[in-house]
């Protein structure tokens, strides 16, 4: 089975000030663990990039280097997927468009949901609700109980 990760759960990992840096950091470090096949689609990584840099987002904006070190580390391991739009993207797009009638910041939701969508990948790992808007895809909102977080992350031994 295989998921996508949506900006939000990095930039709370990248973001020690945040109350969901523990638990985020646990997610990025399952991540990175494996086996699951995980895509980072080509638009969630540079919303990561400009909002994990941004001084007026981040207390203590991380620098170019790191943030694009944290990408790679990612990139690196052979179960971590990265893609664009293809053939099918725009057709796609249409279909999710015309359902959920994206406009403003829904739009980028639109986007990643086509990207979803045109490589067979059905779950994201988001604390952003907007994408329950969207048919065809599950919503997995890895903060919603820490306890249920905490079980998943780290089981028994």
């Amino acid at each position: 089975m295989s998921y996508t990760l949506d900006a939000n759960v990095l930039l709370y990992a990248s973001d020690d000030a945040s109350p969901l840096h523990g638990p985020a950091f646990e997610v990025i470090e399952r991540v990175a663990r494996g086996p699951e096949i995980v895509y980072l689609f080509w638009p969630t990584i540079m919303t990561y990039l400009r909002i994990a840099t941004h001084p007026a987002v981040f207390a203590r904006p991380l620098s170019n280097d790191e943030a694009t070190g944290n990408i790679e580390q990612l990139l690196s391991r052979p179960h971590v997927r990265s893609t664009g739009e293809q053939d099918r993207f725009w057709r796609l797009y249409r279909d999710v468009a015309q359902d959920a009638v994206p406009a403003g910041n829904l739009v980028s939701d639109a986007h990643i949901v086509a990207l979803m969508l045109e490589n067979d990948v059905r779950t994201i790992w988001t604390r952003d609700r907007d994408f329950r808007r969207f048919r065809g895809i599950k919503v997995h909102d890895p903060f919603e109980n820490a306890a249920e977080l905490a079980r998943e992350i780290l089981p028994p031994y």
